[in-house]
């Protein structure tokens, strides 16, 4: 059975993955800050393994890195993101977007980086990040200055690693949920996390060498930078 590892996975979007990726029989790693608060994620029935991790802490990656060195990890899935608020211009605090660009953008490269060996010698070979549509620079409107900007980053350097691994065979994109009803999506939110992550999924398993460095919706739909 193939392998992924989720990280941000005790609520939300993530534990619909660990859900759903674990009911069709995968061996599913679910990463979160307190597996001990995380009651939701440890019911889930299947081949799972619940992993302590805080993705800003890169001891903490290298360490569980060096724990699954002999796992291969079929797709790597950058879920963990923050959200600091709708900020208007002249509101930005840099405290906060530093926090939201450690998060959203520095950490799910330094992920990348850290697993590369066992992603390239699994037989899918995908490192899928979630985005945001907000990062998108053609389709941005006012506000959120950080988690705009976190997301664009980060677009940007899975666009980049696609080409530093498309060598390796390794399948690099970004993915928008859409507006899901979770606690930063609110529920006012159009989808629900099932619906999100089906849609990811069918995505996911679509990939080709040829989808490496683009931007996708849950849809499918390709969505401009």
């Amino acid at each position: 059975m193939p392998t992924v590892l989720v990280t941000g996975a005790n609520r939300g979007i993530g534990l619909e993955l660990a859900r759903q990726y674990a009911a069709e029989r995968w061996t599913v790693i679910a990463t979160c800050r307190d597996p001990g608060a995380a009651p939701e994620l440890k019911a889930i029935q299947g081949n799972l393994r619940v992993e302590q991790l805080e993705v800003t802490d890169e001891a903490q990656v290298k360490a569980l890195a060096n724990k699954l060195s002999g796992t291969a990890i079929d797709v790597l899935l950058n879920n963990a993101g923050i959200l600091t608020g709708y900020e208007s211009f002249g509101e930005t605090d840099t405290a906060a977007w530093l926090k939201t660009f450690h998060v959203n953008t520095v950490a799910p490269l330094h992920l990348a980086e850290a697993f590369v060996e066992q992603v390239a010698r699994s037989e899918r070979k995908v490192i899928a990040s979630i985005t945001s549509g907000m990062g998108s620079i053609s389709r941005t409107s006012g506000g959120a200055y950080a988690y705009r900007t976190s997301k664009a980053a980060l677009d940007m350097a899975m666009a980049t690693a696609a080409h530093d691994l498309r060598s390796r065979g390794i399948v690099v994109v970004v993915i928008s949920p859409g507006w899901v009803k979770t606690d930063m999506g609110g529920n006012g939110a159009s989808l629900s996390p099932a619906e999100s992550v089906s849609g990811i999924r069918q995505v996911i398993a679509g990939l080709r060498l040829e989808s490496s460095g683009r931007f996708y919706s849950y849809s499918g739909e390709e969505i401009p930078w």
